[in-house]
């Protein structure tokens, strides 16, 4: 408790600031940076129970997966996106492409969320998609063009009011003229040299030359990195079309990372990625390549740099890679420490729908990478939609979550061998 108060004092020194930033502030952010009341006490319950969570039971029936692995719903969370797992084990927050934060608790510990209700009632959020934590509890929240921080939010989420503050100010994540409704959901990691790592998906499907200089500078396209009190910004890859799936390699510090590339271009190219960087100021293709080492039509008669990185793992066209997470747990049987697992969205122009899974990528010590299917069965045989997984987490006890936007809600994977 000490130390969480030396940090919230410390941080109490920026509050300050906010009153000469008033006037860019929306809602309630000065007041509780500043630690004061606002008066919020209403939430937004989500029910968990009823016929709704009935019918998402009955189609997971159908969901495939390895032998001794079972699935169930864990939580009925509307338009669930991506999701940041306390260090505590206490709470789950789960963003959102609207402009809720929910907060997921699992009280008695049965493996089963008994509270979904939105975080902060007071603010006002923008996209809030990409949740992440620190490992000494701060919760980080990116949306679209600002970025949140929250200390010690297991602690305060059972109030109305919270204790935050501005990382990066509304309007300066990318420049306001910027903002997009397209590719603007973003995702955060806390990488081990202290630093918040934020992805910056272009709006484009393939940008236009005029816009390359603008969003070099920015890190729109890639992703940026900064020091946790918002101070060090800087872009640390470029090339990228639309990344929304980030994590850090436990064992190198590498950044890995998800790619959705380029529509119009027919049902079987180019492929999805998924990709490594290992050091700052790698590019990673696009706008040249498309996908892979598919070269777009707009920048054919252009050369690409000729340092461009190529994926590490190239998945089907159009799947829509999303989330992404190391598995560091010990439920799983040995194949599974330190695979990669990470969730397919699904085509929304493709012919023949493909994707709605999880996928389970293992590292050899070559390098090589093998993908295969973990969970399946969101497409049912009239190529209609049944879920839409976005998101994958891992709990304390080695299980792991899935995060669907379009059922509205996450679901528990685990292993018990019969």
């Amino acid at each position: 408790m000490k130390r969480l108060m030396t940090s919230l004092a410390a941080l109490s020194l920026t509050a300050g600031l906010a009153h000469a930033q008033a006037a860019d502030v929306p809602d309630n952010l000065e007041k509780l940076s500043n630690f004061q009341s606002t008066g919020a006490t209403d939430f937004t319950f989500v029910e968990q129970g009823g016929d709704f969570a009935d019918g998402i039971k009955r189609n997971l029936e159908r969901i495939k997966l390895p032998q001794g692995f079972r699935i169930g719903l864990y939580a009925v969370v509307p338009d669930a996106r991506h999701m940041a797992v306390g260090p505590q084990g206490i709470v789950t927050f789960v963003g959102t492409r609207k402009d809720k934060v929910w907060a997921v608790t699992d009280r008695n510990k049965d493996r089963v969320a008994d509270e979904v209700k939105d975080f902060a009632p007071s603010l006002r959020f923008t996209i809030p998609n990409g949740p992440c934590f620190s490992k000494d509890g701060f919760l980080y929240i990116a949306e679209q063009n600002r970025v949140l921080l929250f200390p010690a939010a297991e602690f305060f989420y059972e109030s109305g009011d919270v204790a935050a503050f501005n990382l990066v100010k509304q309007g300066e994540l990318i420049p306001v003229e910027e903002e997009s409704f397209n590719h603007t959901a973003r995702v955060c990691d806390i990488g081990p040299d202290g630093m918040i790592y934020i992805t910056l998906g272009q709006p484009f499907n393939v940008p236009a030359p005029e816009k390359r200089e603008l969003y070099d500078k920015w890190g729109i396209g890639g992703i940026v990195r900064m020091k946790t009190d918002g101070t060090g910004r800087e872009v640390f890859a470029r090339g990228i079309r639309n990344s929304v799936g980030m994590d850090i390699d436990p064992e190198t510090g590498n950044v890995w990372f998800t790619d959705n590339q380029v529509d119009g271009m027919g049902d079987d190219i180019p492929p999805g990625e998924i990709n490594r960087a290992t050091e700052p100021g790698q590019n990673f293709g696009f706008p040249w390549y498309g996908g892979g080492s598919i070269r777009t039509n707009e920048y054919k008669d252009e050369e690409p740099p000729a340092d461009a990185v190529m994926p590490v793992v190239e998945m089907d066209a159009h799947a829509a890679d999303l989330g992404m997470m190391f598995y560091t747990g010990s439920m799983f049987p040995e194949e599974y420490r330190g695979a990669i697992f990470s969730a397919q969205h699904g085509s929304w122009n493709r012919t023949t729908p493909v994707g709605a899974r999880v996928m389970v990528t293992t590292l050899a010590e070559d390098g090589t990478a093998t993908t295969k299917p973990f969970a399946e069965g969101w497409i049912d045989e009239n190529g209609e939609y049944l879920g839409r997984p976005v998101d994958v987490a891992q709990l304390r006890d080695g299980s792991i979550l899935v995060s669907d936007d379009l059922v509205g809600a996450i679901y528990r994977i685990w292993y018990q061998p019969e």
